[in-house]
Order: structure tokens, then sequence, then C-alpha cells
């Protein structure tokens, strides 16, 4: 018999008004503790998920008295479970944990146990939303010819996700051309409350992309995690996660004329990365939250990956209630003080119109300042701020034909303009203001330059219905922004090509072009590889800026361009107030628009209709696709897990400074005619027009293996300064493509390990940057040699990945305290042994252990193993083979 609930007695019946009742809730002011009362709204939700769940296995009763004590645990980085309600995918992270998940329900089968315990026993959602490009722009059927493509491209892909759609229970896939994945989640799957067989409990999610956070605007709480995390979750697995300390974050005051939520958001990710969150909830509170609509609470929420919090988080109140009556989701709720673990403040009135770039989103720029930052970025020395232009170069202008017209490009043009990804295309009233922008210059006569690659990217269909209603989508389609698709395009680049013409500019007169879009990453190589600047902006400066055609401007000063009446054109003559904008929201965006959008998306559309898939519940591999491999993690998988293996005379595969970002290591954007992948398809018979991008080839590990590491802007120490793809062979000294130099390693048997700075995998939470230096296949393509990356050895890490390192078997280590591989005198080209105990049991979280190298160095780091179930993992070597023995043993 199944053992009593150890709270029952708090859970509590909540009436209906006329008789019955809604449900049943564990009600957490019945625990009568008086230290609840002072918890952040954000511990709270951790707090009923471990009453809910708590069966004295899983989830126990100190780990309820830990969460409650919070205020004095959270300093000590103790361990609790987290059993979210739901988990949230997009078809980039999405394909490979179907794919993980078919790979385990073969592995579950070859081990003679029951293949359909390996199904999601929480609801999964998946939003097909990553895959769509901008190759066609400036054209009314840019949707529909864009839409062909992506189907063109994908259909292996999407054929596979139409099938896991129907072979696994509890799974909702949401057709490409819906909306990206943040958006769609915030308008129409969030469900702020749970009816589950009569118990109600608060919506909580974890999701493959890192911008889950969105979803905290809506008072629901969310993060991004890994794919492997999201499997184990799906699964029934509690997280294990750290107790998280919580800043509370005040805001007062309302925002000034004329400046938006975007400007708002690139202020707090400044103050909050100077502050410090990484590993940390963030809590809004305060009168000014009333001031802000939940579209910018979402915008907020968005960006917590790009100020480092775990979650942004907006409890619900009386703006959430509008919200939700606003989407068609079928009243004012006072602020109590709470106890933080530390405190900010923003008077919303000292929010200044900004930018941020060109290298980085905490990079923040005031609009007055940016003409004098841009010129002091062409002379600072090559980093985050800096191209190092030569005085005598800095005025150089590439003259050029575009369709037969004369074009010019300088340092600065502007060669890319897109309003895209999920922080502000959610948000009307910058999407609208877009609009006015577009609208007023159309009416001064003043027109983007036909050479710019404009795009718009709405988040849902929901954005068009209130842009025709407002009739502004006219005006931005004669500026050249037309809607190119409903998805994530630009910001993870997906930007398409560049016209030849313009593309030849660029690299024959090395000229530093710039890109200004509405999104969250602008990391060095993401955008385009030709965009060596890029700019976060909020979606009305995108187009001001297409209209000025260079960053190099003071927008105070200088004119934008010329009317038709021959006078200057500034500014202020094209800017909306904010009372322009709140009347255009207030007339054109309606509740029926989410309502009717929403009904019809379960539908799909006419090519995912017409997809044919297989009804079995095991996956027939195709040995010659592409796209969908069956990766080799669980091959002569046993019952007996692998057990602790330390790292001997490793050689160091990459030596690297500080901010090495997810984008640095993972396989993204479009694959380099001369790259590895390359030439594994091109061997295959697939042709370079055909290439894709890695992201949608996420399904094919011999794919994802080859593009590690194969960022064009990898800066790696061992190359001397020299910026590229490739690495020293160390026992040879040849200089190799990265992939190729960790080939020639595993023929010889040797591991390798990873020399790294500061804040190591900072960026989107990728999976692949943690699976593809673990696991590099052989030559042949048949034998699994499971060598690759051992250990990576950096100052600290980014939360996320940090976890999926262990997660794949993959040991972090921390340099101590004012140490680095420089300080230490290490150069890369040393071998390396790291001396871990024999025994699982004799390893702690956060212990110290000796590295050593052969020329007699001798250093103490720190194991970045944060938590007891990270050592099972571990021990299992990896997450996934330890699920399926649990799940067998059960």
């Amino acid at each position: 018999m199944a053992a009593e609930h150890p709270f029952k007695e708090v859970l509590t019946s909540l009436p209906k008004p006329g008789g019955g009742e809604f449900g049943k809730f564990y009600s957490l002011p019945a625990l009568n503790d008086p230290r609840i009362d002072k918890l952040p709204y954000s511990i709270r939700i951790l707090l009923e998920s471990a009453v809910r769940n708590c069966d004295n296995f899983q989830v126990k009763k100190e780990d309820v008295e830990k969460i409650i004590d919070w205020e004095n645990t959270s300093p000590k980085q103790v361990e609790i479970p987290f059993k979210p309600a739901r988990v949230l995918l997009q078809d980039f992270t999405g394909v490979p944990a179907v794919v993980d998940l078919a790979c385990m329900r073969d592995a579950m089968n070859k081990l003679g146990s029951d293949t359909s315990k390996i199904n999601p026993l929480v609801p999964v959602d998946l939003v097909i939303d990553h895959s769509v490009q901008v190759d066609v722009t400036r054209s009314e059927n840019a949707v529909q010819e864009n839409m062909e493509l992506e189907f063109r491209r994908n259909k292996e892909r999407f054929s596979f996700l139409k099938w896991g759609s129907t072979a696994f229970h509890n799974m909702l896939v949401v057709p490409p051309g819906s909306g990206i994945v943040h958006q769609v989640n915030l308008e129409y799957l969030g469900r702020v409350v749970f009816n589950t067989n009569g118990t109600l409990y608060p919506d909580s999610v974890v999701g493959t992309d890192s911008h889950t956070t969105m979803i905290d605007g809506l008072g629901v709480a969310g993060w991004g995690v890994g794919g492997i995390e999201a499997e184990a979750a799906m699964l029934g697995q509690p997280m294990s996660m750290v107790l998280p300390g919580v800043v509370g974050f005040k805001l007062s005051g309302k925002l000034r004329n004329g400046v938006t939520a975007t400007d708002l958001v690139l202020t707090v990710t400044q103050m909050l990365r100077k502050h410090g969150v990484v590993g940390k909830f963030v809590e809004f509170y305060g009168d000014g939250m009333g001031e802000l609509s939940l579209a910018d609470r979402a915008t907020i929420a968005n960006m917590s990956p790009e100020y480092g919090a775990t979650m942004g988080f907006f409890p619900v109140d009386h703006v959430t209630l509008q919200y939700l009556k606003l989407t068609g989701r079928s009243d004012e709720t006072p602020q109590q003080e709470r106890v933080y673990s530390s405190y900010l403040e923003l008077n919303l009135a000292e929010v200044e119109p900004c930018v941020s770039g060109p290298k980085r989103p905490h990079d923040r720029v005031p609009l007055k300042e940016m003409k004098a930052d841009w010129n002091s970025c062409l002379n600072n020395k090559v980093g985050f701020k800096g191209f190092a232009v030569p005085k005598e170069a800095q005025e150089k202008v590439a003259k050029f034909s575009f369709h037969g017209k004369p074009a010019e490009l300088k340092h600065g043009s502007v060669v890319i303009t897109a309003i895209t990804s999920c922080t502000n295309t959610s948000n009307p009233s910058v999407m609208l203001g877009a609009g006015l922008v577009a609208k007023k210059a159309c009416e001064l006569g003043l027109l983007v330059k036909p050479w710019i690659k404009t795009s718009l990217a709405p988040g849902s269909g929901v954005v068009t219905k209130y842009l025709l209603q407002s009739g502004l989508q006219e005006y931005l389609n004669k500026q050249g922004f037309h809607i190119v698709g409903y998805g994530c395009t630009t910001c993870i680049g997906n930007s398409g090509e560049l016209d030849e013409s313009v593309a030849c500019a660029i690299s024959e007169n090395d000229i530093i072009a710039a890109a200004v879009l509405s999104g969250n990453r602008n990391f060095e190589g993401r955008v385009h590889a030709l965009t060596r600047a890029n700019y976060l902006a909020s979606p009305p400066l995108v187009v001001a800026y297409a209209l000025a055609g260079t960053v190099d401007i003071d927008f105070d000063k200088e004119p934008i361009g010329t009317g038709k009446d021959g006078k200057s054109i500034f500014f202020k003559d094209i800017w909306p107030s904010t009372e322009e904008v709140a009347e255009a929201v207030q007339s054109s965006v309606l509740p029926d628009m989410f309502r009717s959008t929403y009904q019809a998306i379960t539908k799909g559309n006419p090519m995912w209709n017409q997809l044919q898939v297989p009804s079995s519940t095991l996956y027939t591999w195709d040995p010659n696709s592409t796209y969908i491999h069956e990766p080799p993690y669980f091959k002569n998988m046993t019952m007996e897990p692998p057990g602790v293996h330390g790292v001997k005379d490793a050689y160091c595969l990459l030596n690297f400074g500080d901010s090495i970002t997810t984008d640095h290591i993972s396989p993204a954007g479009s694959i380099h005619k001369d790259s590895p992948a390359a030439k594994f398809l091109l061997d295959r018979g697939v042709e370079r027009k055909d290439f894709n991008s890695y992201g949608s080839r996420r399904g094919n590990d011999e794919v994802m293996a080859r593009g590690t590491f194969a960022n064009i802007r990898l800066v790696n120490k061992l190359l001397n300064g020299e910026v590229g793809p490739k690495t020293i062979h160390v026992p040879t000294g040849e200089k190799l493509y990265v992939f190729d130099a960790a080939m020639r390693y595993k023929d010889a048997g040797h591991d390798t390990i990873v020399l790294a700075g500061a804040e190591y995998g900072s960026g989107s939470s990728r999976d692949w940057a943690a699976k593809g230096p673990m696991l590099l296949v052989s030559l042949d393509f048949t034998t699994i040699k499971k060598l690759g990356v051992k250990a990576v050895i950096a100052k600290s890490f980014e939360r996320i990945h940090r976890s999926n390192l262990v997660g794949m078997g993959i040991i972090p280590l921390c340099f101590k305290s004012g140490e680095d591989a420089d300080t230490l005198g290490l150069t890369g080209h040393e071998r390396y042994t790291i001396d871990l105990p024999n025994k699982i049991s004799d390893i702690r979280p956060g212990q110290d252990v000796t590295v050593t190298t052969n020329n007699g160095k001798s250093f103490t780091c720190t194991v970045r193993f944060d938590t007891e179930v990270e050592l099972a993992y571990f021990n299992n070597g990896g997450i996934l083979p330890y699920v399926i023995r649990n799940l067998i043993k059960q």
C-alpha cells in the first residue's frame, strides 16, 4: 500500500462561490510556521512543490525543512530536489532530446526492460520555432517562401518530431510557423495554476532554452536547463538544485516619455551583472511594478541569462490577472515585505534610451554616448569593446554596385537590421512603436537604403493581427520590414546570407560592418560571420538605425537623413511619444486576437499535416540520414555503473581566456565550407547549398561532434593570438581543426582537457556544448571510443553549462581564488593528471583535488560536483545512464 502523505493535514479545499469546490491545494499557511511569511515568493514555489511531492524517498521531510529555513540554509549551498510541473522544448534542443528518448527506449529494450517506462510523466510542450531562416526579405510572400525552404531543409527533422508526438504520451508538438517558443509559452502554454485530478498547484517549468525565464514575468517559476536535465525531469526524476539566494530588486517611479522596455532591460542587465547574480533568483517588487505592463515584465524576465540569474521573477498580482484576461484565459494583491539575500533598487525615471554592444549584452551604451563609444571601439585594442582599426584606415569608404546602383559602406555601416527574438516581440508597446517610427519616416520621405537586410520575425500570429489592426504593417513594409516568418531568426544566427555585393564589399575592404537587432544575444560571430559589431536595441531603435544606415551617429545632433522637402530629418522627428504608443496599444491589441490565433495552433498547417510518420513506438533509425542519427551513448551499456575515473597524462586540447560562451563551444549557425562538418556532409553526397545550419542538424552526433569548437571567432592561447576554429596538436606542433586534433589524440589513446578563464560556458543552455567535447566519433564512423574531453579546468563556470558537463560525465574543476593558468605558468603544452579518489563514496561536493603536470608543476583545484546527485550521475557515466538504471530497478 502507498504510504500516507507526510503533509496530508494541510491539504485544503478551495470552495466555489456557488457551492462545491475548485479542488484541493497544499496550504503553506496551514503549516503554521512564522518563517514562511518572510520567504520570497519564488522560494515559496519551491516549498509548495516539495510539500506536495514529499514521499520521503525522492523528496524528504528534511528537504521541506531546508526550504522553510531558507534564510539560514541558502548561504550554506544546501541541496534540494525540485519537481517542475512541466517541461518546455524548442526544436533545436528538442530534436536531440527526443533522439535521446528514442535511444533510451532502445537501451531499455536491449537490457530486457519495459520500453514504455521511457515516456514523459509530466506535460512536455515542444514548439518548432528555431528552423526558419531569413532567406527571403522585403517581399509580401516572404513568410510563405521562407516556410517552404524551412520544410524542404528540415523534412527529416520535422517528420521525426511528428513521430515523437505520437510515440510518446504527454507530449504536445506545436508546428512550425506558430511563433517563438517563449512567446507561445507566455500567451498560450503557461497555465499559472494546474488542476491535476482535483489537486491545484502553481505552474512551474524548466525548458531546454535559457530564455525559458520569460514566463517568470507571468508569475510562473521557470528557467533553462540542459537538455539532459530536462529529459530526466520528463521521466519523473526530481531535479537536484542548490537552494538559491534571492536578490530583492525594488522598482520605483515611472519610465520617462520615449523610454522603452528594452532600454529598461538593458539597464537592469548591466546593474545585475555588476551586482553578481549567477546561480541566484532575482525577485522584483516595489511600487514601480504597477507601472510595468506584463509584456514589460516578460522582457526583463526573458533576459535573466544575460544578467546571469537563474530566474528573474515577478510574483502574481493584478497586472498578471489582467493579462490572463487579455490573452483569453479562463483581483489587486498587496505586496508584502519579504526577506532577501541582498537588495538592489532602480528608479524607473532614471532609465534612458540605450543600446548594448558591440559584442556582449551587458555592455550597455547610452544612446547619447553611442557615437563616442563607437569611435573608441575603433581605436581600442581587440577585445569586447575594441577592433584596433588603424587611424589611417578609420575613414575608409568601400564603394560597390548594388543591383546596378551605386552604394557604399564604411566602418559602422549597418547591413542587418532585424526586429526579432522573444525579448521584444511579445511586447506590443515596442512593436507598435517600431511601426510608428516607420510611419513617421515614410510621411517625411525617409526610406531605408535597399542594401540593408531588413526583417521582422514576430513571436506569434497575434503580433501580425495587431500590426494590421493598427495600420502600421503597411509602413513597416515600405521600410523593408516585411514579416519573414514566425520564429527565432537573426538572434540565433538564422539571419540568412547577405547580398553577394554587400558581402564582397565587407570582405574585400575589411569593413567592420554592423547589425542592429532587437534580440538577446550579440556575441561575436553569432548574428552573422560578416557583422563584427552587433548591437541590441529596441524595435523602434532598430528601425531608426536602419534609416540612419550607420551606428556612427549622434542622434541628438546629427540628422538621420534628408526628407522629401530637402530638409534634414532628426531622430526627434520620427520618435513616437509614450502617449502615441499607449493609444496604439489600447486600440489595436484585443483579446479575441489571442483566442483566434491559439485555437488554430494545434491544427497545424498544410505542409505539417502532409508529413507521413510511422506508428511504431521504437524509432527505425536510417543509417544514411545526415539529420537524425542513433547516438552511441548507451552502446555496450550494462547494469553495473562504470564508477569513478580520474584523468592521467591528458593533453590540453584548447587553452582559453575569459568569457568563452556556449556559442564558441557548441555548433551553431552556418556550416563553413572548409570545416570538418562540411567535409563529412560532402563525403555523404550533401551539396553545399543543402548544408543547412548546425542547429538543424543537432539530431546527428557525427555532424555535431565535428562542429564543436568550430566558431570562427574562437581565441585559443595555443595559437598565440590567431583567431579561428583550430588548435595545436601538442605532440607534433601541427595546427589542425579542433576536431581533427581531437581525433589525432583519440587514435593515439590520449585523454584531453580544456583550460579556461572566468564565466566559461556563459550563453544559451546548449547540451551540445557538453555532448560535443565528451563524445567525438572515430574516423570509421562505427567504432565508438569514449575518450574526448575528460575535464575542464576554469576560473568559474556558467551555471547551466557546468551542470551539463557533469551530466555528460565531464569533470568541472575550478582554480583556487586568485589563480588561473597564467598565474600558475601553464602554457597548455603540458600533460595533466587529475588525482580523484578511487571510490565515489570518498568524493564530496566541493572537494579539493591535486592536479599535476609532467613538468613537475602541482596545484590544487576544487571539484565542482555541487550535489550528491551530481556525484551519482558522474559515477554512472552521466545523467541518462543513471536514469535508465534507476528505471530498470523500479
